[in-house]
């Protein structure tokens, strides 16, 4: 008997059924042609189609007597799934209760025939050499943590405290620290990982390495690129020597060779959550991929999560603090005798901007972009709303006529739907009049705005008054010579069950931006997330607000598992999950409750599991065998209403599971 070459492929689909593993013959033509980590076309019997795969494992036919489609073609002979992608993938994606070939659409760009070519066609990379003063200078700046380098060349997890400070006229202190963690790691001959949450973070990073690192040995790679760009920067990861990989959320699966560390920058940043399923937190990724790899894992912000301080509790990651403690000088302001309490700049910070102009920038963080983002009816004071859908309405200028926020219709002729009033009142000032009342305040001054709709870097050293939404502060040459943190109290009264993280994480960045001694006046904010701020204390915030959410077992303290679905739906996954894992209390489960704004039909219900960490494997499983459940049941009937109504009937899952949900919605 002939004995037959096998492929076990995976399949490149969204249907959670496939998620395995599938057997194919080889034919013979094909056989040079196919090995592990190439992309393969196979048919797919109960669709009718061809579909794209990954070939993960070679071998020969088991003796089961059973029937093998045959592998259809070759699309690419490059591997572009590693054995180690394939892993960590495969980990990730359990861990989520979700597929593996989600994570690799993340991971691996879509194939570019040309760049491709251009990749075949190129000269063989050779081993990057690091000079000797790099290594001496990026071992300089580790030694400001005591064992923070013995940790990156001894495969350890760390978390860092970034220095609050320029490091050069518009590169932070951070920057260069994660440069010189991947330079040293370069020069023992390893790859490194750097991720950050979005470009301006990357640009810092990118210059901070150019100084240090070998020509040709940093690839960045982040979702601006072009395809092809993309793809070319992907296979640059596939050479066999060591290279420094900087980019962005899905840049934590980069197949580098023989990483030596995975660098995460402010893993607090929602930008850091992967949205699209599994939804994979770029950190938890990293640490399954510390895991598997056995390589340095380095956390550092400015602010310190509390998922990292709980790896710090227990005892997986080491804090190491820094030989000399820096801070800035921040100032809690707040209204004086005599000064009216809805002024929303105080007379200190006003003083203090005022003198701070006559020698630099000066820095002016606020909630929201956009003229008067919410407006209110000006007899009654109810919100003012959109009469079309019922979105809330803002005002673009003074004057100008409202327009809504969700559906963009503009308000002509708009009346309150309570009082009949076609008056409006502005209640809240976004960047555009902050800028506007601003410029009165200090006649003379530029006046620069920085927010999504006016993106702005750098900004020089000359006076000027910039008006910044939080994460979008340029760098100022030489920082800021004072920053003064205006709406703090309406940015805490957002409900989420992690805004004293977010607010402490915003308010310190800003603050790290400012010049030696310059004061970072935070106004009207009271309580320990001030404290913190004014102490420059935030892991000891993190562990509080860890030790608070311990008895009410709330995240990071547990996790959380959100089942959305019908009814029918998500209490079949309950009952599942009350067998397959026992040891979660039921009382641990809240729900499943109507989701508002669902129409009936689009998963109108929700329940919400916590589990501790312990349980996560089983849980995961079991979640997840009720959705591949879900699913096929959801085949069976499409199948049936097909053979009775004669026209095909498309199969609708109903159930969805999301694992370590970013945002809580409570």
């Amino acid at each position: 008997m002939t004995t037959r070459r096998v492929a076990r492929v995976l399949l490149d689909s969204p249907l959670p059924q496939l998620d395995r593993l599938f057997d194919y013959v080889i034919p013979g033509s094909l056989e040079p042609e196919v090995a592990p980590g190439v992309r393969v076309k196979v048919p797919l019997r109960s669709a009718g189609r061809m579909v794209d795969a990954f070939v993960v494992e070679v071998g020969e036919q088991d003796d089961a007597d059973r029937p093998l489609s045959e592998l259809d073609a070759v699309v690419s002979t490059v591997p572009v799934l590693t054995l180690g992608l394939y892993a960590l993938a495969r980990r990730a994606a359990d861990r989520a209760a979700g597929s593996a070939s989600d994570i690799l659409r993340l991971a691996i760009p879509k194939r570019m025939v040309r760049a491709e070519k251009a990749w075949l066609a190129s000269p063989v990379t050779e081993a990057p050499a690091v000079g000797e003063d790099a290594v001496v200078e990026a071992s300089r700046v580790l030694a400001e943590f005591p064992g923070l380098e013995a940790a990156i060349l001894e495969a350890g997890r760390v978390a860092v405290d970034a220095p609050p400070r320029l490091a050069h006229p518009s590169i932070g202190a951070w920057a260069v620290l994660l440069a010189a963690a991947a330079v040293r790691t370069l020069a023992a001959g390893r790859s490194a990982v750097i991720v950050v949450p979005d470009h301006r973070d990357q640009a810092q990073v990118a210059t901070a390495l150019a100084a240090w690192a070998p020509e040709g040995s940093v690839i960045e790679t982040d979702a601006r690129q072009s395809s092809p760009a993309r793809y070319a920067a992907f296979l640059r990861t596939l050479a066999p020597v060591p290279c420094i990989v900087l980019g962005n959320r899905s840049a934590v699966y980069a197949p580098v060779y023989d990483v030596g560390l995975v660098a995460l920058w402010d893993d607090g940043d929602p930008l850091l959550a992967e949205q699209l399923s599994p939804g994979v937190h770029a950190r938890d990724a990293a640490l399954v991929r510390q895991e598997l790899d056995g390589c340095a894992l380095l956390f550092t912000g400015h602010t310190r999560t509390t998922d990292v301080e709980r790896l710090v509790g227990i005892g997986w990651v080491k804090d190491l603090p820094a030989t000399r403690r820096t801070s800035p000088r921040v100032v809690l302001s707040a209204t004086r005798e005599g000064e009216s309490r809805g002024a929303r700049v105080p007379s200190s910070a006003f003083a203090a901007a005022r003198e701070a102009l006559g020698s630099g920038p000066v820095l002016v963080q606020v909630a929201r972009p956009g003229y008067a983002p919410v407006l209110i009816c000006a007899e009654c004071r109810h919100p003012a709303r959109c009469r079309h859908c019922g979105g809330p309405l803002h005002a673009r200028a003074a004057g100008a006529v409202p327009v809504c926020t969700w559906c963009g219709r503009a308000a002509t002729g708009w009346t309150c739907a309570d009082c009949g009033s076609d008056k409006v009142r502005m209640v809240s000032s976004g960047s555009e009049r902050t800028a506007d009342e601003l410029g009165r305040a200090f006649p003379g001054t530029r006046i620069i705005v920085a927010d999504g709709d006016h993106p702005v870097l750098h900004v020089d050293a000359k006076p000027a008054l910039v008006i910044a939404t939080r994460g979008a502060e340029p760098i100022a040459e030489g920082g800021y010579r004072a920053v003064i943190l205006l709406d703090g109290d309406r940015m805490l009264q957002a409900e989420d069950l992690r805004i004293g993280e977010s607010c402490l994480r915003w308010w310190s960045n800003a603050a790290a931006l400012a010049a030696p001694r310059a004061p970072v006046h935070l106004v009207g904010v009271a309580g320990p997330v001030a404290r913190a701020l004014a102490t420059w204390t935030q892991p000891a915030y993190a562990r509080a607000e860890l030790e608070d959410r311990i008895p009410l077992r709330m995240p990071p303290a547990v996790r959380v598992a959100a089942v959305d679905g019908d009814r029918a739906a998500v209490d079949g996954a309950l009952t599942a999950l009350r067998e397959g894992a026992p040891e979660v209390d039921p009382a641990w489960v809240l729900g499943p409750v109507p989701v508002e704004g669902r129409q009936p039909g689009e998963n109108g219900f929700r329940a919400l599991v916590r589990f501790d960490y312990a349980s996560g494997a089983k849980v995961a499983e079991t979640l997840r065998a009720a959705v591949v459940a879900d699913a096929l049941a959801a085949r069976r009937a499409s199948k049936g209403r097909r053979q009775t109504q004669g026209r095909p009937q498309p199969a609708r899952n109903t159930l969805r599971v999301r694992v370590d949900v970013p945002d809580l919605d409570l």
